[in-house]
């Protein structure tokens, strides 16, 4: 941070790497802000199966549990957890995520936990890749890194700007944000940490401490240096060219899944008639 440039934040200023941030812990008090939002419909849990007693709890208040999985064990720990949803993400996708790549990893899902409603995540950013989800048996995708581009994001415009100029071998596994793997576009944070003479990344939530501040300061400071800036994101970045409206994105995937699907009914019909 010193060597890019990033400002100190003020004396006594608080930054994320003072949270406590056990997994069970931050898990307890999300739940309890989104419990306390009557439109919040649906609780996403990550990075292990929810504890039972939070199923629970999320269920008597009327709302649904959903699952990220990146293997088929994971999906089946999540169905027997109760969960109402499983995500299963391919592992081009940003954040956290697993091995298996998401042509693979999505029927094998739907297969596993069936009947339980299945999204694709992983790198799905237009019309033709929801089609190809629901061709293999998913009711409905998950989008993440796509919204990160859009205007309505909370990332900087230094992010947004690295979102559209990069392509897909920029999203690169770095676990120098949290410990676990973490797909980040590579940046001088990034490149920072790969140095031989850097120390190894602690495990999760250690390492979480560790990048706090950083995360914070460039928050704070986004313009002190375009070259190093924190971006979870998956691979599907090479397809983003602009920054967008969310509406307008919506447009956009709603128009390519039916110019995907009426491709496909093209085809289906001069298979019928040969």
């Amino acid at each position: 941070l010193r060597e890019n440039n990033v400002p100190e934040l003020p004396d006594g200023e608080f930054h994320n790497g003072m949270i406590t941030r056990s997994n069970s812990t931050t898990a307890r008090l999300h739940v309890a802000v989104a419990l306390r939002h009557p439109n919040v419909k649906v609780i996403a849990n990550a990075l292990g199966a929810p504890p039972a007693d939070l199923v629970d709890e999320i269920h008597h208040s009327g709302r649904l549990v959903a699952g990220l999985c990146g293997s088929v064990d994971h999906a089946r720990r999540h169905a027997a957890a109760g969960v109402d949803i499983i995500v299963a993400q391919g592992g081009e996708g940003g954040g956290h995520t697993g091995y298996i790549g998401s042509m693979v990893l999505w029927p094998q899902v739907v297969a596993a936990v069936a009947p339980l409603p299945v999204l694709a995540a992983g790198g799905v950013g237009h019309g033709s890749q929801i089609a190809a989800a629901l061709a293999m048996g998913a009711e409905g995708v998950w989008n993440g890194t796509l919204w990160l581009s859009t205007e309505e994001s909370e990332m900087t415009d230094v992010q947004r700007r690295a979102i559209v100029a990069a392509d897909s071998r920029d999203a690169i596994i770095s676990r120098s944000l949290t410990g676990k793997r973490n797909r980040l576009l590579r940046s001088a944070w990034t490149e920072a940490w790969e140095k031989p003479e850097a120390p190894d990344p602690l495990p999760l939530p250690l390492q979480d401490l560790v990048a706090g501040e950083a995360v914070t300061r460039l928050e704070t400071y986004p313009d002190a240096n375009p070259a190093i800036h924190i971006t979870p994101s998956g691979q599907v970045v090479g397809q983003i060219t602009k920054v967008s409206k969310v509406a307008d994105v919506m447009f956009e995937l709603a128009e390519q899944y039916l110019e995907a699907t009426d491709r496909l009914s093209a085809l289906n019909a001069r298979l019928q008639e040969a």
